[in-house]
């Protein structure tokens, strides 16, 4: 069963109820008309060609936007039926009228193996086919060049239109008639007709004949890739497209895996929370391993460990004081934020920001993550490149370094821009390197370093224990002798830092679900900060705090929750960063990986096992 919707024309504005395309080079979102309104060529990271969704204003309603967007309209339509084809990234668009006419568009980015590597290219394609009746649409092509630049040059061939800018051209080739498609003048569908859209390279064969072997060979690689998953018994839809979605979200070339795919996509209508999110951060790394291990997908998950092993390596190398929070997707480049005054921004909330300026912010969590995700390196059998001597040796400086830095304030998992205390989560993180490393150094035989990081965990343990224990409030607080709480305090008995059946901890999972808790969706926090109070609530905390209920013995709550925040995503399976606490409607960059994750891991661990299914 596919997730459907169902649309009426003329009722459309800016939202996420979007759906994703990609192949792990690229990836695009489209909306509910079916138009692609996001799309960035020829990496995830680069200035988006198709940026209608951050480019628009309330008041613009359902109207063609004058820029950024590939539309192929039905004329006359008034439904658009929505889905995935079963188990694959391709997604299919039903377009209707009242007179019976009807056409599908299939829109999809190869993704095949050929000679024995993967095909993927910075392409999309659309293949527009008819139904019933005799329809007739219009295409619009408004790609941009540059942050919200229209082309310098449009040039034309008689299968081909090349949008020429500064730093790059996109060719559109096509089997329908170029001149209609250039004037958005309409046409019948009195065949398939096909639209390949990326780099400035010549198709090299029929259009027709290529556009069919393309679909049927990416069906075919997504089925097969869904078929190797190990999924849980209940939950298998939501899964499913969790696990396309994350496996879209990961840059295949490195191995790294974006936050999300869009930029400036703000936490809550009115806020400045506007983030570039295209990136790839440390922190996530712990959970989005353990998601891919639990889904058996080895092979991104060995993609995803070498981007992080090279991190090691370049800031071993390099020898900064500072560990980055996030990378760019190659690790190349710099992350300086800017704003794009081009860009009216989503439903005109601005800025539209590129760039991220977190990544100059110390955050002391970072050592941890990236400790406890190599970590699985060392133990996973079914890895190629297994972890030896010389990474732990890496590690190790990275151990001493959060030694060096647990008790000592930073930005916190939250990257607060304007203050630094000492975080708990932080100080944490600092203690699960120690943790690991000694248990790293026990697989490799080394007794020595063994005893010596456990010493060291174990002190850490004792003075963070004391330090964010608050006596009065009873329970476990979100800085050193602080008073207030936050959501990754549900996270230290998954970390290994207390017990689940600790009375500290359960007492702490209780008086976050009292003060945090918004129906069934959590706020980071409730106390001020830089941009001031908590609008919306961020959907990984309510997955954390599923998970937490679950550790503590509450499991029939647990899952009762989780299924009501599985309603919480859009009509295509997807979440974004937040939700609003009222309405439920969603905020916040998309499709948010950490979201994904935490629906992925959270399913897991809730689900009947096979064994006990039948």
């Amino acid at each position: 069963m596919t997730i459907e919707t169902t649309t009426n024309a003329g009722q459309h504005s800016a939202s996420l109820d979007l759906g994703v395309i990609g192949n792990c080079s690229i990836a695009a979102l489209i909306d509910r008309r079916a138009h692609i309104v996001w799309g960035c060529f020829p990496r995830f990271d680069r200035d988006p060609v198709f940026c209608s969704l951050i480019d628009n204003k309330p008041e613009d309603g359902d109207a063609m936007p004058e820029k950024g967007v590939f539309a192929i309209e039905l004329v006359g339509m008034t439904r658009c039926e929505q889905s995935y084809l079963d188990n694959t990234a391709i997604l299919s668009s039903v377009l209707s009228d009242d007179h019976g006419n009807a056409i599908e568009i299939l829109d999809f980015a190869p993704r095949f193996v050929r000679y024995e590597r993967f095909f993927r290219p910075p392409q999309l394609v659309r293949r527009v086919r008819r139904l019933s009746g005799r329809p007739r649409i219009r295409v619009v092509l408004r790609p941009c060049l540059g942050l919200g630049e229209l082309p310098d040059e449009i040039t034309r061939g008689s299968n081909h239109v090349r949008y020429v800018g500064a730093d790059q051209t996109i060719r559109l080739t096509t089997d329908a008639p170029i001149s209609y498609v250039m004037e958005s003048i309409p046409f019948a569908v009195e065949r398939p007709f096909s639209f390949f859209i990326g780099s400035d390279e010549a198709l090299r064969a029929e259009i027709e004949t290529t556009s069919r072997e393309f679909l049927d060979k990416t069906t075919d690689y997504w089925r097969d890739w869904v078929r190797s998953l190990s999924i849980p018994f209940e939950f298998q839809r939501e899964v499913i497209r969790a696990a396309i979605t994350l496996k879209l979200c990961s840059f295949e070339e490195s191995g790294a895996i974006v936050a999300a795919l869009t930029t400036s996509i703000p936490e809550a209508p009115g806020t400045q929370r506007n983030w570039d999110y295209r990136f790839c951060w440390l922190r996530d790394a712990y959970f989005v391993v353990h998601a891919l291990n639990r889904l058996g997908t080895t092979r991104t998950m060995e993609d995803y460990l070498g981007f992080i092993t090279n991190v090691v390596d370049t800031f071993s190398e390099s020898g900064a004081e500072h560990l980055p929070p996030l990378y760019p997707i190659t690790r190349g480049g710099a992350l300086t934020e800017f704003e794009a005054p081009n860009l009216a921004g989503y439903r005109g909330h601005q800025p539209v920001r590129v760039g991220n300026g977190a990544a100059t912010q110390i955050q002391n969590d970072g050592y941890g993550a990236v400790v406890l995700a190599a970590t699985h390196s060392f133990f996973d059998r079914r890895l190629i490149q297994p972890g030896k001597e010389a990474l732990f040796a890496q590690l190790e400086r990275m151990g001493e370094i959060a030694i060096s830095v647990f008790d000592k304030p930073d930005a916190g998992p939250w990257e607060l821009r304007e203050k630094q205390v000492v975080h708990a989560f932080s100080s944490v993180m600092c203690w699960a390197a120690c943790d690991r490393l000694a248990r790293i150094a026990g697989t490799l035989g080394r007794a020595e370093r063994k005893d010596y990081w456990r010493g060291e965990a174990k002190r850490l343990k004792g003075i963070i224990s004391e330090r964010i224990w608050n006596q009065e409030k009873g329970t476990f607080v979100s800085t050193f002798d602080g008073s207030d709480l936050d959501a990754t305090l549900l996270l230290i008995a998954e970390l290994g830092f207390v017990a689940a059946d600790d009375p500290r901890y359960i007492a702490t999972v209780e008086a976050i679900g009292r003060e945090l808790g918004r129906g069934d969706l959590l706020l980071r926090y409730a106390s001020e900060d830089d941009f001031g109070f908590m609008h919306t609530g961020f959907l990984i905390c309510a997955f954390w705090y599923v998970d937490a209920l679950h550790a503590i013995g509450r499991r029939d709550e647990a899952k009762e929750l989780f299924g009501r925040i599985l309603k919480r995503r859009n009509s295509f399976g997807l979440l974004s960063e937040d939700a609003d606490l009222a309405t439920g409607e969603l905020w916040g960059n998309f499709p948010q990986t950490y979201s994904m994750v935490g629906l992925i891991n959270s399913a897991m661990r809730l689900s009947r096992n096979w064994e006990e299914a039948f």
